[in-house]
């Protein structure tokens, strides 16, 4: 095993004159599989290709470009394992103080809309040569949509960008597809036929079975269009019953978004996991300190990609897709086996997951033949009852890697659905083990708010399910002695979310004797339900307005209720208690959330007469 070249040299040393492919990354070159550009390569060198990693060049020189020369087939570009401006920015638009993805967590790396950047700088140095954009940052802004930092509408990254074909999804079907036809001597412009791919057609004369979105100049001119066409845009995601779209952009341009990719059989997901990674992160970049994000994944173990949760805030249906998809026991066992052998392993597997830890199957088996439901969720607002609920799998799998010679304590720390093990008849099996052996005295669970508009908005299940299990989750520790407790995630300023809804959620942390350390606000990301809702006041699932709080100062105020007890949030606590008519929360009372002025404590004098402990 070895590192695939990242320099000329190195691809000298190799033997190669040519590479078929140069692979142009936003992020340092880090060969594991939990990196997308480490999959891709790693598939395509399988293929018998030849793949050499341009990592973070410089965008500002154009000789970065010819590091390799050109490549035999294409150029391939992805902006990293984040958008970029993800990367880059906090939801206040703040440029953030480190990259995780940059050695030594430096920022300034790569640019804003890297993708972009990279393949307009690929362009003016070489003029014909294919390019092939993908990740996540390409496959979110495949078709028209809003751009958060810039506040408006952007074209299709295939627009703007100026490459040829962009593979969205996870890619390693179609980026073999595409590599095979290149190979066979078919000109860019003519892949236009593999599922999972977006291309630029000059008319629409060949494209059969297609739906037409309104077209982008409709989008920038009407926010109630581009709710319509991202409605569209959601209920085609699935590969056998989504519909292939095209979208115009004036008389001679159309996007074409071919149907998604099918899903990998477990024996292929099974096969890209066995590939000969390094798993760790180039040795260039030792001297900086090494890559940041290496140690989170590096003894985590995927198990699993898609997700039917379906959260209306999450990108990952526009991307991975609702279909679910799970190693088998015998790769993960592997893989964990290859930790053992690790000088670094101290006996503790960080994570056994995906997207969703404790989803092992397809929701249901009707989805198989049919696809997903168009306009439905598996599990919200209730779950569906063709919806398969079975932790058996998970459990097993579980088990055999406790028993790994080496291994010493198997966390879950990628986040359970509560709702599915409530919805599971047998659920406390799950719980009692998961108690037992997968906790290190606090669970990280979602709920996300208590405000029942606010869940409905969200994608989320009712409070009451959370609640119900937070209960039979503190009960399941009793019986088993241990102390261990929830630490619920919560968001502020989420499409739906009032100021009063912000105080209930203020007055059930209260109620808990808990004060979140972090707060989320509502981060607008490309292509998901939720940002669209946040750019156009409408829910594109109905057309029905939804009330979005964007005002910078009623977002401050929504996220320092949820730490009403900082003292620096005082000040902004009191005026929303005040706006919205709920004085009787202020004061000493036991329901209270603040004093009457900041700093007053105990033996505070009360209009009644009576003294409280006067704080010194």
């Amino acid at each position: 095993m070895s590192f695939l070249p990242t320099t000329g040299k190195e691809m000298e040393e190799r033997g190669w004159q040519q590479p078929d492919f140069v692979y142009v990354i936003g992020d340092a070159y880090v060969d594991h599989p939990s990196f997308g550009h480490a999959i891709i390569s790693r598939v395509l060198e399988s293929r018998g290709y030849r793949v050499a990693i341009l990592s973070q060049p410089d965008w500002k020189d154009e000789g970065s470009i010819r590091e390799f020369g050109r490549p035999r087939l294409a150029f391939l570009v992805s902006a990293g394992n984040m958008d970029s401006m993800v990367n880059h920015y906090t939801v206040s638009k703040k440029r953030r103080n480190t990259d995780s993805f940059t050695p030594g967590g430096a920022t300034g790396k790569r640019p804003d809309y890297a993708t972009v950047v990279y393949c307009q700088l690929i362009r003016r140095v070489y003029k014909q040569v294919p390019i092939v954009i993908g990740g996540i940052e390409a496959s979110l802004r495949r078709l028209a949509h809003y751009d958060y930092w810039s506040d408006r509408m952007k074209h299709s990254i295939l627009v703007d960008s100026q490459a040829d074909l962009l593979s969205y999804g996870m890619g390693e079907r179609s980026i073999v597809e595409i590599a095979e036809a290149l190979d066979s001597g078919l000109a860019i412009r003519d892949i236009t036929f593999i599922n999972g791919t977006v291309y630029a057609s000059r008319s629409t004369e060949g494209i059969y079975d297609a739906v037409t979105l309104p077209s982008y100049e409709a989008c920038a001119a009407s926010k109630e269009m581009y709710a319509r066409s991202f409605g569209i845009q959601y209920a085609n995601t699935d590969p056998v019953s989504g519909r292939r779209l095209v979208e115009k952009y004036n008389d001679h341009l159309y996007i074409v978004q071919n149907p998604a990719a099918g899903p990998l059989t477990q024996t292929e997901l099974d096969d890209i996991y066995r590939l000969p990674y390094e798993r760790t992160y180039h040795p260039s970049y030792e001297a900086a300190g090494g890559v940041p994000a290496v140690s989170e994944v590096k003894f985590s173990l995927t198990g699993n990609r898609g997700c039917f949760g379906s959260c209306n805030f999450c990108a990952l249906t526009f991307h991975q897709g609702r279909r679910l998809q799970a190693r088998s026991h015998e790769s993960l066992l592997e893989e964990a086996g290859l930790f053992t052998q690790d000088p670094d392993f101290k006996g503790y597997i960080h994570d056994v997951g995906g997207p969703t830890a404790n989803f092992r199957f397809p929701s249901c088996e009707k989805q198989k033949k049919e696809g997903v439901c168009k306009g439905r969720s598996c599990l919200f607002p209730e779950p569906c009852r063709n919806l398969k609920v079975d932790h058996k799998d998970y459990l097993a799998l579980l088990r055999k890697l406790r028993k790994l010679p080496g291994v010493k304590k198997v966390f879950i720390r990628s986040g359970i659905r509560f709702d599915y093990v409530m919805a599971d008849p047998k659920g406390d099996d799950f719980l009692r083990e998961l108690c037992r052996y997968h906790v290190s005295g606090q669970l990280k669970v979602a709920p996300e708010h208590v405000s029942g508009p606010v869940l409905e908005k969200m994608g989320k299940p009712k409070h009451e399910v959370y609640e119900a299990f937070r209960k039979r989750y503190l009960q399941v520790n009793e019986k088993e002695g241990k102390k261990q407790y929830t630490v619920p995630y919560f968001m502020s300023s989420h499409p739906g979310c009032t100021l009063k809804d912000a105080v209930c959620l203020a007055e059930y942390i209260r109620d808990l004797h808990y004060m979140p350390e972090q707060v989320q606000d509502f981060y607008p990301t490309p292509s998901t339900v939720s940002t669209c809702m946040y750019f156009t006041g409408l829910d594109p699932r109905n057309m029905k307005p939804v009330y979005v709080p964007k005002n910078p100062h009623e977002k401050a105020m929504q996220r320092a209720l949820i730490q009403y007890r900082r003292p620096e949030n005082y000040k902004l606590v009191k005026e929303a208690l005040i706006r919205t008519g709920r004085q009787d929360l202020i004061g000493f009372g036991p329901k209270c959330l603040i004093p009457p002025r900041p700093g007053a404590g105990a033996k505070e004098r009360r209009s009644d007469g009576r003294r409280k402990e006067k704080r010194r």
